[in-house]
């Protein structure tokens, strides 16, 4: 894999605020270098900015940690064969209330498929399951999201209630980050537009999903009681320095500051801004290895998590 000049890490929401982007720049010895995390002002400027960061020829890989990609039973209903086509046409025409998160379950539809808005008095999942036809949370998750192998099933992309519901950050995201994304040539989908190693060598922007869950487990030496408890968070970032110091990655001061205090600033949404991003230089520096899905359905339209291990099972239906 051809090693990108710089790779970033978002921890994303729907409010301006909690968006955080950690970054690690590649030096001419080979070496990264870490940087403190800080806030996404303007998401629409995100990727021109970090375009003109890397330089005329520079790479630059960036993940997100929302949703990207649709479940297929959702994808066939809608009539959905590439995800990437999917985005252009959401906004408009049929289309034009997507963006709308339903405020009662009579509005759900293929067209508007999130709910609910709020947290009113009588929201129930079953209301979800009923608008799209379903008997169950599994059909509105996709392949990646439904737990085995160790792993938890994780919250439907539609089902926007709760601590743990993502449904809304990925609107944003795709609204204002992959969309306008997908119309210029040199920016690359993972993995809808091909491997990783192939998108780095043909595209100056590579963009994939990423977890930061996922990582927690890839620093052994401590676990990770609670990120949103700043003493947890300062145990388990003694095992991040330790791993930075051994693989040769450079901690730049103030982040080893955010580190060695337990992210006071920016708390948990800084702290998994940079947990993924660690993440992320091992996948790309060859120290942890990833796999890429086979199965066409994952390919062009569930996506995939970068990292993300399967079972022998999990990229077939």
């Amino acid at each position: 894999m051809r090693p990108p000049n710089l790779i970033c890490h978002c921890d994303w929401s729907k409010t301006a605020k909690k968006r955080w982007i950690a970054k690690a720049v590649l030096g001419i010895d080979g070496n990264y270098t870490v940087y403190a995390p800080e806030c996404v002002d303007a998401a629409s400027a995100l990727l021109p900015r970090l375009r003109a960061e890397s330089g005329d020829q520079g790479r630059v890989l960036l993940g997100f940690d929302f949703p990207i990609g649709i479940p297929l039973n959702y994808a066939e209903r809608a009539g959905a064969t590439s995800f990437r086509d999917f985005l252009l046409q959401l906004g408009v025409n049929d289309w034009r209330e997507f963006f709308h998160v339903c405020n009662s379950p009579d509005q759900i539809s293929v067209y508007r498929p999130f709910y609910p808005n709020r947290c009113d008095a009588g929201v129930l999942r079953q209301q979800l399951f009923d608008g799209h036809g379903v008997r169950s949370m599994e059909p509105l998750l996709r392949l990646c999201e439904r737990g085995g192998n160790g792993q938890r099933q994780a919250c439907s992309l539609f089902w926007t209630l709760g601590g743990n519901q993502v449904g809304k950050a990925a609107l944003c995201g795709w609204k204002d980050v992959l969309i306008p994304a997908m119309t210029d040539d040199s920016v690359g989908l993972w993995p809808f537009d091909g491997t990783i190693e192939s998108l780095l060598q043909d595209k100056r922007v590579v963009i994939a999903e990423t977890y930061p869950a996922e990582c927690y487990g890839w620093f052994p030496d401590k676990l990770l009681r609670s990120k949103s408890d700043i003493d947890s968070r300062r145990e388990y970032g003694s095992a991040l320095l330790k791993w930075a110091e051994r693989d040769n990655v450079v901690v730049e001061q103030t982040l080893m500051n955010a580190i060695r205090q337990g992210f006071p600033v920016g708390k948990d949404d800084a702290f998994d801004a940079v947990v993924g991003l660690f993440g992320m230089i091992q996948i790309c520096t060859g120290k942890r290895s990833m796999e890429e899905p086979t199965s066409k359905d994952v390919q062009k339209i569930e996506g995939w998590i970068l990292g993300r291990r399967s079972s022998p099972t999990m990229f077939s239906y």
